[in-house]
C-alpha cells in the first residue's frame, strides 16, 4: 500500500539492492533458530504450561476501578466517535489529494497499522473506541431498547464476517484502483458502517465481536498483550502466551489469520518488478490481476496450513499463526508507521505539505529489524504450537505429530524472508 511516491519507504520494505542483507546468513540464521527451538521444546517441554484466561497477576484494585469506570469508557467512546467524525469531515470536504488530505493516512496508517501496537500494549482497544458500537448504543437508547437484545447468532458464523471484512479492507488497500482517494475510502467506510449497524440492529451488540473486521483484528493481536482479564473478570498482568492460548477456536479463525498473513505477503510481493510488469501487461487489467494475486496469496497460506494441520481440528493451531502475522506486520510496516504517521498528524494539524521525518533506522538497522521480527514471530509460533500439541496429541506423538507444522513454519519463514531479499 503506497500513499506517497517513495514506495520502499512507504512499505518499509527494500529489495536486496537497498538493504545490506545477506540471503545466506538470513536463511541460515532463521533455520537455525527454528530448528534449535523445536529441538529444545521437544526435549524439555513435555507438558502443557499455558493456562489461558485462568492465569495472571491481578493488578491493584484502583487500576481495575479506573479501567472499568463509566467515565473512562465514556471518554474512550467520545474519543473514537470524535476521531471518526474528523476523518469523515476530511473525506467529505478535504482535497482529493492524499498529499494534502490527512484522511487516507489516518485510515491506512494511524488506524490500520497503529491498531496493532495499541492492541499489544492496551488490549482489545477497538472494542472501547469503535464508533459504530457507540452509534448502535445511542440508537438503542433513543428507542428504549437494550443494545444487547437481538436474534441469536448462529454458532457456525463465528468470526467469518470479520474474516470477509478483513479481506475487503485489504483488497481496498492493496488491489483497488485508487485506495487513497476520497471516493474509495468513503464508499468503503460508509458501506462497512451500514452493514455493521444493520447487523447489530438484528443481532444486538454481540454482533461486533465476530462481525466487525477491525474488532476481530484488534482482539487477535490483543491476545499477545501483557494485560488481560482472567475468567473472574480481574484485570491482570500475564505472560502473553497465556492470552494467546485463550484464543477461542471459533469458525472463521483460520480464515481471518490467513487473510492477515496472505495480505501482508502479497503487499511485500507487490513491489517486485516482475509483479509490477505483470500488473501492467495483464489482459485482465491491474485491478482484476491484483485481486487474483491477493486472493491467491491468501489461498496459498490457507492451503499450506490445512495440509500441515493434519487431522487436528482446523482451528486448533490457528492461534500459533498470530505471532507470525505480527512479525510480518512489523517487518513490512515499521517504516511506514514511523514516517507517514507523523506526516499525517502534521497534515491534520494544518501543516502544508509537511515532509515525513527521516526513518528511525538506517538500511542496516532496518534489515536487522525485519529479519528479527520475522524469525521471532515464527519462533513464538513454534512455542505456541508445541504447547498445544503436547496437550492434544498422545505423548508418543507429541513431537513427531508436530513435524508437518514445523515444516509449515519453515515454509512461512522462507517465504517471509524471500519477500525481503527478492
Amino acid at each position: 500500500m503506497t500513499l506517497r511516491p517513495p514506495a520502499p519507504l512507504a512499505h518499509g520494505i527494500g529489495s536486496r539492492h537497498d538493504l545490506p542483507l545477506s540471503p545466506f546468513y538470513a536463511y541460515a540464521g532463521a533455520f537455525a533458530a527454528l530448528f534449535v527451538s523445536f529441538l529444545a521444546l521437544g526435549l524439555l517441554w513435555s507438558a502443557s504450561r499455558f493456562r489461558g484466561n485462568s492465569s495472571g497477576l491481578a493488578l491493584p484494585r484502583p487500576v481495575q476501578r479506573l479501567a472499568d469506570a463509566r467515565g473512562t469508557r465514556a471518554a474512550l467512546r467520545v474519543l473514537g466517535l470524535g476521531a471518526a467524525v474528523l476523518v469523515l469531515a476530511h473525506l467529505l470536504f478535504g482535497p482529493d489529494d492524499p498529499e494534502r488530505n490527512p484522511a487516507p493516512g489516518a485510515v491506512h496508517v494511524l488506524f490500520w497499522v497503529g491498531l496493532v501496537p495499541a492492541s499489544l500494549l492496551c488490549g482489545p482497544v477497538w472494542r472501547l473506541l469503535n464508533p459504530l458500537r457507540t452509534l448502535h448504543a445511542a440508537g438503542c437508547r433513543a428507542l428504549g431498547r437494550d443494545p444487547g437484545a437481538g436474534r441469536p447468532l448462529p454458532a457456525r458464523l463465528g468470526i467469518w464476517p470479520a474474516a470477509l471484512g478483513l479481506f475487503a479492507y485489504t483488497w481496498l488497500e492493496l488491489a483497488s484502483p485508487d485506495p487513497a482517494s476520497r471516493t474509495s475510502l468513503l464508499a468503503f467506510l460508509l458501506t462497512h458502517a451500514a452493514v455493521q449497524l444493520a447487523a447489530a440492529a438484528w443481532f444486538g451488540a454481540r454482533w461486533f465481536d465476530g462481525g466487525d473486521a477491525f474488532e476481530a483484528y484488534s482482539t487477535l493481536f490483543a491476545r499477545l498483550s501483557p494485560f488481560g482479564r482472567r475468567d473472574d473478570g480481574r484485570l491482570v498482568l500475564r505472560n502473553p502466551f497465556h492470552g494467546l492460548d485463550a484464543t477461542p477456536p471459533v469458525p472463521g479463525l483460520v480464515a481471518a489469520v490467513c487473510v492477515m498473513l496472505g495480505s501482508t505477503a502479497y503487499d511485500g510481493y507487490s513491489d517486485a518488478p516482475s509483479w509490477i510488469t505483470t500488473l501492467q501487461t495483464s489482459p485482465l487489467g491491474p485491478t482484476a490481476t491484483g485481486t487474483l494475486g491477493l486472493l491467491g496469496a491468501v489461498t496459498l497460506v490457507a492451503v499450506l496450513y490445512a495440509l500441515c494441520a493434519g487431522r487436528a481440528p482446523r482451528a486448533a493451531f490457528a492461534h500459533a499463526l498470530v505471532p507470525i502475522a505480527l512479525g510480518y506486520l512489523v517487518a513490512h510496516y515499521f517504516t511506514l508507521y514511523a514516517t507517514e504517521g507523523p506526516r499525517t498528524l502534521a497534515l491534520a494539524a494544518g501543516a502544508t505539505d509537511p515532509a515525513p521525518p527521516e526513518p528511525p533506522l538506517g538500511p542496516g538497522g532496518l534489515a536487522a529489524l525485519q529479519v528479527l521480527a520475522i524469525v521471532t514471530g515464527h519462533v513464538l509460533g513454534v512455542v505456541a504450537a508445541h504447547d498445544r500439541a503436547v496437550r492434544l496429541l498422545p505423548p508418543e506423538k507429541s513431537v513427531t505429530g508436530q513435524l508437518p507444522l514445523f515444516a509449515l513454519m519453515i515454509a512461512y519463514t522462507l517465504g517471509g524472508l524471500g519477500l525481503l531479499i527478492a
